[in-house]
């Protein structure tokens, strides 16, 4: 069977990033790799054995067209408020907390930040399927 282990998005700066990820989820960077035009660092953490990794592209100033077709990246949490506490703390900027319900339950609870290239997180509490 296949497994799931990264996906990738592409990023101007290393430091930026890698801090805004650190901060916002705990992902550290378990490595580190150099080519000739390009670098990629991969960021994860002891919850899960999937990676985010990061592509730094030689000489790229331009920020990345996201187009229509990217959707969002999504972590879950324990606690959602508290987490949305916390990034507003650290000035991270979370959207507004939406509460989804379904058949007079709740399906899903969740908010969204933007990563400092515009990529669109999505922190969804644990709960149902997103255990």
């Amino acid at each position: 069977m296949a497994k799931m282990i990264h996906s990738m998005i592409r990023i101007l700066d290393e430091a930026r990033s890698v801090d805004f990820y650190d901060k916002a989820f705990g992902l550290a960077v378990v490595d580190r790799v150099v080519f000739p035009t390009f670098t990629l660092i991969y960021l994860g953490n002891a919850e899960t054995g999937f990676e985010l990794e990061l592509t730094v592209n030689q000489g790229r100033i331009e920020p990345y067209a996201l187009g229509e077709g990217y959707g969002h990246l999504a972590v879950s949490v324990d606690e959602l408020r508290d987490e949305h506490a916390r990034f507003t703390k650290l000035g991270l900027t979370p959207g507004k907390i939406v509460e989804l319900n379904r058949d007079g339950k709740l399906f899903a609870l969740f908010f969204f930040v933007t990563d400092p290239d515009g990529y669109k997180i999505e922190v969804i509490q644990r709960n149902g399927r997103y255990e």
